[in-house]
């Protein structure tokens, strides 16, 4: 299990978060809904969690096919529901920006794999209902 603490670090609803070692993350809502906006709304660090674990699996899988990556850079953009409590995430679009000496196809696989069958955060949102689509670009150039 992994150990993480909440604490209240500014009025109202600023919370910084830290796990077992020590990494601090803060969490806040918009001024608009009586937050001071300091730090990422909880909804988004779903988001960046799936950047996060996608990364890893996209590092790793392209490492094992010996392709020399050089730069990774994900974009994630979603809709929620409208009108419900609790509002979910309902659309997920996901851009992948890979720059290196990699092949297309190698490229194109190592992303498959990760959204459709590695990656815990995007099948934990595909469970609660969302519908996740990416596309890739290596090098500048869009993949098909």
């Amino acid at each position: 299990m992994a150990l993480i603490t909440a604490r209240l670090a500014e009025k109202d609803f600023g919370m910084d978060i830290q796990d077992a070692d020590g990494h601090l993350m803060r969490m806040d809502i918009p001024a608009s809904q009586g937050g001071l906006g300091s730090g990422f709304r909880p909804m988004q660090t779903m988001l960046a969690a799936l950047c996060g674990c996608s990364s890893v699996d996209v590092v790793s899988i392209l490492k094992k096919q010996r392709q020399e990556l050089t730069d990774l850079q994900i974009e994630v953009d979603g809709k929620r529901e409208e009108g419900k409590e609790p509002s979910l995430w309902k659309e997920i679009e996901v851009i992948f920006h890979l720059k290196g000496d990699i092949e297309s196809a190698k490229a194109k696989r190592a992303v498959d794999l990760s959204i459709e069958k590695y990656c815990s955060v995007a099948e934990t949102l595909r469970v609660a209902g969302a519908v996740i689509t990416y596309s890739i670009f290596l090098n500048g150039e869009k993949v098909d």
